[in-house]
């Protein structure tokens, strides 16, 4: 194998695949970067066995190719030279078979590689039933609905966001116990099956790093145990989590007794301000009292004292509430939404409140409220 590339095109893609590389993993192979050098291109492969990402970098002007071939380089090291090196170009030849030379005019690193044969066989097979969504949807999904899943391994299934196909609807939900989070979006065209599945937020996540603010699809492809994502030359594979999602629709409340409008980012500054004297940083309660016009927010602490701040609000209907809350929550819920209005509907003293912009209802989200006698 021997090539000389451009060296932000090979770095772009290996930031990409090294998301897959995990420093815990018992399978000392699976913290090398599969590189495959055809006369094509480039293609980089990296797994975990959790995710598997796989990027490919098409032959042109920035790549001449000499001699294809395939080996595995220590994903680390690799990354880290191909970072600090000043040159425009970088050359990688292997020798030997196992012998890797990354040089420039100046710099030269000798590595040793691992034969490619003792790499897993990764399977990134594509579905015939393709379901596409498009890019910067599908990241406003993950941005706004996983913070709300749970971190507490003991319940997998709380630790992913619920898709939900059917016809043309995409319903996701997140939750932790404690808070709910629900987007709903329409798709281009509708499935012929309906699909329920769990995807790990953390794998989520980290694809949401990696993919860019274009406006192309992304293609899903869906298996009984694997999600694959296509987007332009970009392979994502996630393992899905196997249980059964706890329905949700049952828990979102109706006919609220008061519901206001707020402007969004006052409402979170406020609520910030007040969370400052909670002594406990878990729950930082927070409390409102709504009366006419104003939402009084209120906080306090023995050790530390108590803070009080008003602001202006729009009632829609003439009901008083006093509701405490967990401000970390409540302000995770409205950092989600876009708009300049959320709308919050109460449906008493220690029943969930739900929060969603006022015109736009494709995002809810509910908190808890937490009781304080």
């Amino acid at each position: 194998m021997k090539l000389k590339i451009k060296k932000d095109t090979l770095l772009e893609s290996l930031n990409k695949v090294s998301k897959a590389i995990s420093t815990k993993n018992l399978i000392p192979i699976l913290s090398g970067i599969k590189f495959e050098l055809t006369n094509d291109g480039l293609t980089l492969t990296a797994s975990d066995n959790d995710i598997t990402i796989q990027t490919f970098i098409p032959k042109d002007e920035n790549m001449n190719i000499e001699k294809e071939g395939s080996i595995i380089i220590q994903g680390k090291y690799i990354l880290d030279i191909v970072r600090k090196l000043p040159d425009e170009f970088i050359n990688i030849e292997v020798i030997d078979e196992l012998k890797i030379i990354i040089y420039t005019d100046n710099s030269e690193f000798n590595l040793n590689g691992i034969n490619k044969s003792e790499y897993p066989n990764i399977s990134l097979e594509e579905s015939k039933k393709v379901i596409p969504i498009n890019n910067k949807i599908f990241r406003s999904i993950i941005n706004q609905t996983s913070f709300a899943t749970s971190t507490d391994e003991s319940r997998p299934v709380l630790t992913g966001i619920n898709f939900k196909i059917v016809g043309d609807l995409l319903e996701c939900n997140a939750t932790d116990s404690y808070r709910l989070a629900k987007k709903t979006i329409h798709l281009s065209s509708p499935v012929d099956e309906n699909y329920n599945f769990v995807i790990p937020s953390k794998n989520l996540i980290e694809y949401n790093k990696i993919l860019d603010d274009g406006e192309d699809n992304i293609e899903m492809h869906i298996f009984n145990n694997k999600i694959l994502f296509k987007y332009n030359n970009l392979l994502f594979q996630s393992r899905l989590i196997n249980g059964n999602y706890p329905n949700t629709d049952n828990l979102w409340p109706t006919d609220p007794i008061l519901t206001i409008n707020a402007n969004l980012e006052e409402l979170y500054n406020v609520i910030d301000r007040a969370s400052i004297l909670t002594s406990d940083k878990e729950k930082n309660v927070v409390t409102f009292e709504i009366n006419d016009d104003t939402l009084l927010v209120k906080s306090s602490s023995v050790e530390i004292g108590r803070v009080e701040e008003k602001m202006k609000i729009e009632k829609e209907n003439e009901e008083e509430i006093k509701i405490s809350f967990s401000a970390k929550y409540m302000m995770e819920a409205l950092k989600s939404f876009e708009g300049e209005t959320a709308k919050l509907k109460f449906f008493g003293e220690i029943k969930p409140i739900i929060i969603c912009e006022k015109d736009d209802d494709t995002l809810e989200q509910l908190v808890l409220p937490i009781r304080t006698y």
